[in-house]
């Protein structure tokens, strides 16, 4: 049996005004069902130990999350080695509720974009707008990154979690790269 590898393999990215990096085997279920269903919040609370987020938000610790991502979509974080497990338990939960529960893992990559200029590198690439009072903690969007789709996170001061899909990692990457060269502060 082989290996599981991130995208990149951790790449890192720290000579600019911010630092980038992938972040290795994050655990990704994607959970489809009527969000106002007790079975579905249910098996996406249980399986991530946080309460559900409301719309528009992430309720995110360490790597366990609930990610909001559109009316009957969720998106539940774990330990990569617990996906296995995870989704036992939420088909469990679900029973014969109209859902859908899928390991995808592999499919997507993950980064955090840290340091002072996060919000300055994250905002010359995304149509949002990240000034501190209007993107807060907790809030959460899908949108497109230049030319892909994209979404993400505040997930603690001053670092920003971004999904996208496993093929279009080294393409995020280099974005990000370009986006916190050094001299490239917004002020």
């Amino acid at each position: 049996m082989s290996n599981a590898v991130s995208a990149l393999n951790g790449a890192t990215w720290t000579q600019g005004i911010a630092t980038v990096t992938e972040v290795p085997l994050q655990g990704m279920i994607t959970l489809r069902g009527q969000l106002t269903d007790a079975k579905v919040q249910k098996a996406a609370t249980s399986a991530a130990s946080l309460e559900m987020p409301e719309r528009g938000r992430a309720n995110c610790v360490d790597d366990r999350g609930i990610c909001w991502m559109s009316p009957d979509e969720l998106l539940i974080l774990c330990s990569y080695d617990q996906v296995s497990n995870k989704l036992e338990q939420m088909q469990d939960t679900l029973g014969n509720t109209h859902s859908l529960c899928v390991d995808v893992s592999d499919a997507r990559a993950l980064f955090d974009v840290s340091g002072a200029h996060a919000r300055d590198v994250l905002a010359k690439l995304v149509p949002v707008d990240l000034a501190p009072d209007q993107f807060t903690s907790g809030m959460f969007r899908r949108t497109r990154m230049a030319q892909v789709p994209a979404a993400f996170w505040l997930h603690d001061t001053d670092r920003f979690r971004i999904i996208c899909f496993r093929s279009q990692a080294q393409y995020v990457f280099d974005l990000l790269k370009t986006a916190s060269a050094t001299g490239s502060a917004v002020n």
